[in-house]
């Protein structure tokens, strides 16, 4: 089991959830953050301190936004696990389901 990030982070970023994680799982793409699911420690800081409430458990992901599991997961295909997100920086791609989305409007 592990987090993940849905669609309230597309177009938004806000990274306070990568300022939180203790173990630095937390990767840029370029519309979307992305929880490695093989570096993430459960730990759960994430969660709280998301603005927008992006973030979910695996198991209580809405039902509207169930995909996002399976996107966090193969965004890191042909990336591996490179042991922290802050010696990659951004990674210019995004899943194709984040691709295919229209720009995301935010409340400032």
């Amino acid at each position: 089991m592990t987090y993940v990030i849905a669609q309230p982070c597309v177009d938004l970023k806000d990274r306070a959830c990568v300022e939180e994680c203790p173990v630095d799982c937390i990767y840029e793409g370029k519309r979307m953050l992305y929880i490695h699911p093989d570096e993430c420690v459960d730990c759960g800081a994430c969660e709280p301190v998301c603005p927008v409430e992006a973030i979910f458990y695996e198991d209580d992901t809405p039902e509207e936004w169930k995909d996002y599991y399976t996107a966090n997961v193969d965004f890191f295909d042909g990336i591996g696990s490179p042991g922290g997100a802050a010696k990659v920086g951004v990674i210019d791609k995004d899943h194709p389901l984040i691709e295919a989305l229209p720009p995301q409007e935010h409340e400032e």
